[in-house]
């Protein structure tokens, strides 16, 4: 029961607690790759003792202790006393039983999330990091609603790719450097910008949206720099750009590859003098604001090919933070499925939907070319239409399609299902059916033994 204390992994402390001294072997040496504190527990009756004597950030909990019981109060009797001796402490449940209603009634008692045993080691990752992700608020009083606000907000991320964005973010947030954020459309610019400005001094203040690619160039000066009464046939009042309502706080020029030539040059002297005039009015008003810019469009070779003004990219990018496709981070995948599928059920009052292992295999081998945005409308529509069909594009879907062909998504008849196809297609060998599933050779004969295959 000793700390795992390594550089690099998680520093949250994890209790995972289990009558199986086995299942406490297995949890303890796959979580030890991403957490440096894990302790394990196999009697349940100590789980008050351990919550008085250390803080826990994490509890993995079984929910069945006694031989024989399936039915899961055990573990929802425990769940409230965990909640009632730490209320801050998050709670995962274990469970052999894949029944659905049951995990509602947990999550109502105040369950973060559930997994089912024998688990997918990534996907019991992806679980773990997102409850606690979706649990890292900042100071301040922490309500129902600003959680959810949070959760839906929030970069998701592990991946290594990820962790230097977040290290960046980090380090640049608290500065007034201009920041200029690349990537591919649907790879989350926005909420990088968000995130710089919820790190910065400035996060109290306004941050102001704008995208230039919805500003025809007529209304550029009016829509930025605002205009007086008068100015011209629809100015019928005063009315401040988005320069006057991000002072003091953050501005957000979204698809500033967009800009024409002589747009730039407007925005330039702007910026350049941090001052602006409104249409029709001479008189200058001072503007203090954090600039962040964001593209999708490769800004560097458009300055050589003269496109795109070399002085304005050198003003916007002080500091750049190019965000990776998600074809790049594959590992983030799971961790993102999980998280939207609890925003969109929680939304459409429906239960989450489980999916089987060929479909997440298949789901980190497809390319994702609309990136996060395409996989979280994948989702939200197969929330909506429950239908996991839906989840992912035909071409995707092509290379199930004998799991998709399963009268219903029973995670033991989806179970039973690979390994059946895993054997046939490595004609009878059994080691290579184990590798292919992730699996010991031991684990797979007891799952065989399980299904009579």
């Amino acid at each position: 029961m000793e700390d795992e204390s390594m550089s690099k992994k998680r520093s949250e402390s994890v209790l995972i607690v289990d009558d199986d001294q086995d299942i406490l072997l297995t949890a303890r040496l796959v979580l030890k790759q991403i957490f440096s504190n894990i302790q394990t527990e196999h009697d349940p009756h100590q789980i008050e003792r351990r919550l008085s004597e250390e803080v826990f950030d994490l509890v993995l909990l079984d929910m069945n202790f006694t031989a024989g019981f399936t039915s899961g109060k055990e573990g929802l009797r425990w769940l409230k006393k965990i909640r009632k001796a730490s209320p801050s402490t998050k709670v995962v449940l274990m469970t052999a039983y894949g029944d659905i209603g049951l995990a509602v009634k947990a999550i109502k008692e105040g369950a973060s999330d559930f997994v089912v045993k024998p688990w997918d080691n990534d996907n019991l990752h992806a679980t773990l990091i997102s409850v606690l992700q979706e649990s890292a608020l900042p100071p301040g009083n922490v309500t129902e609603s600003n959680l959810k606000q949070a959760s839906s907000t929030s970069i998701i991320g592990a991946s290594p790719p990820m962790q230097k964005v977040f290290d960046t973010i980090q380090k640049v947030g608290k500065t007034d450097a201009n920041v200029l954020v690349l990537g591919e459309n649907g790879t989350g610019k926005e909420l990088a910008a968000r995130a710089l400005h919820e790190a910065s001094s400035r996060a109290s203040r306004a941050f102001v949206h704008v995208d230039l690619g919805a500003i025809s160039e007529t209304l550029f000066e009016s829509e930025l720099f605002g205009h007086v009464k008068g100015a011209f046939t629809d100015a019928r009042e005063d009315r401040e750009g988005r320069f006057e309502a991000a002072n003091g706080g953050t501005l957000f020029l979204d698809e500033i590859g967009n800009l024409s030539l002589p747009l730039q040059a407007k925005l330039l002297s702007v910026l350049q003098g941090r001052t602006i005039q409104r249409v029709g009015s001479n008189k200058t008003i001072p503007v203090d604001i954090r600039l962040i810019c964001a593209t999708n469009m490769p800004l560097h070779q458009m300055v050589a090919e003269q496109h795109f003004r070399q002085d304005l990219l050198y003003r916007i990018n002080t500091v750049e933070i190019t965000l990776p496709p998600l074809r790049d981070r594959q590992d983030d995948i799971l961790l993102l499925i999980n998280h939207f599928m609890h925003v969109y059920a929680d939304r459409y009052n429906r239960d989450p939907l489980g999916i089987p292992s060929p479909m997440l295999e298949q789901m980190k081998r497809y390319p994702w070319p609309g990136n996060i945005r395409e996989l979280q409308h994948g989702i939200e529509r197969a929330v909506i239409m429950e239908d996991l069909d839906s989840l992912i594009p035909d071409a995707a879907l092509r290379e199930i399609e004998p799991f998709s062909q399963l009268e219903d998504y029973n995670l033991e008849e989806v179970e039973r299902e690979a390994i059946k196809k895993a054997i046939a297609k490595h004609s009878g060998n059994i080691s290579h059916a184990a590798k292919e599933l992730g699996l010991g050779r031991t684990t797979l004969y007891r799952k065989m033994n399980k299904y009579g295959l």
